[in-house]
């Protein structure tokens, strides 16, 4: 009798098929990330564009090099190199030079991603890990903010040093920021769309919005008064934070549970850095060091297998 000798893949069940592909997740995403991206441009002008364009383009070239150096296969066709690099584009003020927006999107894919096995491997958000590293390294162009001609402090800033802030502009986005930050109007558009397509859920951005409220409103010296809770939604990275960054499927928890308490992380550590620390922002270092306390919320919140060993 022949015996007939095949390869065969192995894994543990249950096995899911879903016609959900990780390209068509970030074309979605990208997508989702077209509207604060066009607000941002109209807001800020041509040079906020040309970061755009230049920081989104680098970083698929920076994929595509490092990738061909490493003797990979070349992956820029599945989309992720240039969500983490509109992402990071996002971040940025609109009148950075482009050559910062270049050398943030060499770190996020070649430092961040690409030397911890590409994506699905690396353990931070790639554009929120560039972004603080060029918070580090050139503070001054990265804290340049202007807003239709006058240069000055963003709104966020100003309700840190108490004084008033006109919260209507601040939702509307015609205010002070990075490109993609101001309007919560363009940035909400975009989180419909990856709720309506099931990219994403409520349970992380859900979490971390109301535990960032209850932190602010036992912390904030204001009680619960819906225009100073308002203005610190508004203000700052939080909402492109909350939607499109600590949802990031690689460095968030897949667990339930484990989302929940990733998402309550959040919006404390956000928290403390907004009402305690010497900088008016801190999302994204909240979600960069939530992002290195999954593996610790897993393991606790991983549920335990019924049968020998486990739950009885």
């Amino acid at each position: 009798m022949e015996i007939v000798k095949e390869n065969r893949n192995i894994s543990a069940s249950p096995h899911v098929r879903d016609k959900m592909t990780t390209d068509k997740i970030m074309y979605i995403v990208f997508a989702a990330l077209l509207p604060a991206m066009v607000f941002g441009v109209y807001n800020f002008g041509v040079h906020a564009l040309l970061v755009v364009i230049v920081t989104t383009a680098s970083a698929v070239l920076w994929e595509a090099l490092i990738e061909k150096l490493l003797h990979k296969p070349i992956t820029i066709k599945d989309g992720s190199a240039a969500v983490t690099g509109l992402l990071l584009a996002l971040n940025l003020p609109p009148m950075i030079p482009l050559w910062i927006g270049i050398l943030g999107s060499a770190f996020a894919i070649i430092v961040v991603k690409q030397l911890f096995g590409g994506l699905g491997q690396n353990f931070m958000n790639p554009a929120l890990g560039a972004r603080c590293f060029l918070l580090l390294s050139f503070t001054g162009p990265m804290t340049y903010f202007i807003y239709d001609g006058v240069t000055g402090a963003t709104p966020l800033a100003e309700l840190k040093a108490g004084q008033t802030v006109d919260t209507m502009s601040m939702l509307i986005g015609t205010i002070r920021g990075t490109i993609g930050e101001t309007s919560v109007i363009a940035i909400m558009i975009g989180a419909i769309i990856l709720l309506l397509t099931g990219v994403i859920d409520l349970r992380i951005p859900g979490t971390y919005i109301v535990t960032f409220v209850i932190f602010v409103t036992l912390f904030g010296g204001h009680g619960f008064d819906p225009q100073y809770i308002t203005a610190h939604l508004c203000g700052g990275g939080l909402m492109l934070g909350a939607w499109f960054m600590a949802t990031d499927y690689v460095t968030s928890p897949i667990t339930k549970k484990g989302q929940y308490v990733y998402g309550a992380c959040l919006g404390i550590l956000t928290g403390l850095f907004r009402l305690f620390g010497g900088s008016a922002e801190g999302v994204s270092y909240a979600i960069i060091i939530s992002n290195l306390l999954v593996p610790l919320i897993e393991k606790v919140t991983l549920p335990k297998p019924f049968g020998k060993g486990g739950e009885k």
